[in-house]
């Protein structure tokens, strides 16, 4: 799989184009009005100031009731993990500001740096590792396939394993090399396989893997297999 370099631009958000993914981080800082954020079926707004991470492989959506402005970093860098699970410093916002300036200039110099600049500012200084508790990945999984048709977040998870959600987003994309949403999609569509093979109808399947609707859960198998 070819990496391209970091990319900052400026972009501007209206209607919903519908849910999508990245293979790569995705970073918004705003700008000017307000920006309505889904990620993996949980919201935000980001207003002028805010920011937000989105990992590789999380579904999201942007909406705007009017035309909102961010400053938009898509990034290769998998540093940024670092960086979930932790709020946006307010000291951003004057360098959010600049670089948005320098993309609307053409600065070269300052669009090279800046994805370097807002990495520096956004992730906390790194301090020893202790000893990491181990994830039994057998018994999670068996804890998640219990609970097929509860609506899970990776808060619950996090702490059936006894981490919190960013230890555990972090340990997710190291140990099974996916976000942990996706990782619950991947073994509820994989539940919803089986149940098929023995014969259960879709509507009934679609409610102990936890979709909505028997079109959605359909729809999910779709973009499974469509990767």
């Amino acid at each position: 799989m070819s990496h391209r370099a970091d990319a900052l631009s400026v972009r501007r958000y209206g209607a919903s184009h519908g849910s999508h993914t990245h293979e790569h981080f995705q970073i918004l800082l705003g700008l000017d009005g307000v920006l309505e954020l889904e990620v993996n079926g949980r919201g935000r707004r980001i207003s002028a100031g805010d920011g937000a991470v989105i990992a590789p492989g999380d579904r999201h959506d942007f909406v705007a009731a009017s035309i909102a402005r961010c400053l938009v970093l898509d990034s290769n860098d998998t540093r940024w993990q670092y960086a979930l699970g932790h709020p946006e410093p307010r000291a951003l916002a004057p360098l959010a500001r600049y670089l948005a300036t320098a993309c609307d200039s053409a600065l070269p110099r300052a669009r090279l740096l800046g994805p370097d600049l807002l990495l520096e500012a956004w992730t906390p200084p790194l301090v020893p590792q202790r000893p990491r508790r181990a994830i039994d990945w057998s018994a999670l999984t068996a804890w998640v396939q219990a609970r097929g048709h509860e609506p899970l977040q990776v808060d619950d998870l996090a702490a059936c394993a006894h981490l919190s959600a960013a230890q555990f987003t972090t340990r997710c994309r190291e140990e099974r090399g996916m976000s942990p949403m996706a990782w619950v999609r991947e073994l509820r569509l994989a539940e919803a396989r089986r149940l098929r093979g023995q014969g259960l109808p879709v509507a009934e399947v679609a409610r102990r893997t936890g979709y909505r609707s028997p079109s959605a859960l359909t729809a999910a198998q779709r973009r499974l297999a469509g990767r």
